[in-house]
């Protein structure tokens, strides 16, 4: 398979927009091993340039890598940029938004990321201290009054994806139609390189709070039971010990 023209200047696009200088390398080097005829690059360029991962119900989910169908600083960048308006359109400018995440590769820098659009779009930011599983997330949501949060966790999926949660005030994952809104808000950002971002969200941690209410909840009174978990390539398992 030789490489797409078409593709090549996507590609070409991609790079001179993408503020994260580790995936313009990466890019940079799957195009060069494309046009150099290495077997497998061309269809690996493809893949890449595809088209952008589509925002749905479930938010993002992508493998980690460099392009526009794949997770990146550049598309959580953009995507964030379309929640901002998003959530600006729907009368919530300046308000409170919380950013949490899991330990998958590139997690750290995706939430940093969204954090710091978010705050220079003028909304109150708050984010977790450390990985945590996504129910501390939406239960933070809601005990802060925030208008929406943001995980960065790729749930189930195999370990190289990443992916991106989108929770409105309810504590709930969006529904239809908001998907598809900040689905057209997203293709009408700017390119990532031009989004503005800025420093200053505070760290919060409810982590304690979330345990003493999962305490309380009403339950029986057996507990000579065994119980099997596993947190597979997620965060929980060290909450789960906690609250029992």
């Amino acid at each position: 398979m030789t490489t797409d023209f078409t593709q090549r200047d996507a590609a070409f696009r991609w790079i001179a927009d993408d503020p994260d200088e580790r995936t313009r390398a990466e890019l940079q080097a799957v195009l060069a091993k494309a046009e150099d005829g290495e077997p497998g690059a061309a269809e690996d360029l493809a893949d890449r340039m595809a088209g952008p991962l589509e925002f749905g119900t479930a938010g993002l989910r992508g493998p980690v890598r460099a392009g526009p169908n794949g997770m990146n600083v550049a598309v959580v960048t953009r995507t964030t940029a379309g929640v901002a308006d998003w959530l600006t359109a729907h009368g919530h400018a300046g308000a409170l938004v919380v950013v949490g995440r899991d330990a998958r590769h590139g997690s750290e820098a995706f939430a940093t990321a969204a954090a710091e659009v978010l705050t220079a779009a003028g909304f109150d930011v708050k984010v977790f201290p450390r990985p945590l599983p996504t129910p501390v997330l939406a239960f933070a949501v809601g005990r802060l009054g925030a208008v929406a949060g943001i995980q960065i966790t790729a749930s189930h999926n195999p370990p190289a994806d990443n992916g991106y949660k989108l929770y409105d005030a309810t504590g709930g994952q969006i529904v239809p139609p908001s998907d598809g809104e900040i689905e057209r808000a997203i293709q009408a950002a700017p390119a990532a390189v031009s989004v503005p971002r800025a420093p200053g969200a505070e760290v919060v941690d409810l982590l304690d709070r979330y345990l003493d209410e999962v305490a309380a909840l009403p339950m029986g009174s057996e507990r000579a039971v065994r119980v099997a978990a596993t947190a597979l390539h997620g965060v929980g398992a060290d909450t789960l010990r906690a609250a029992f």
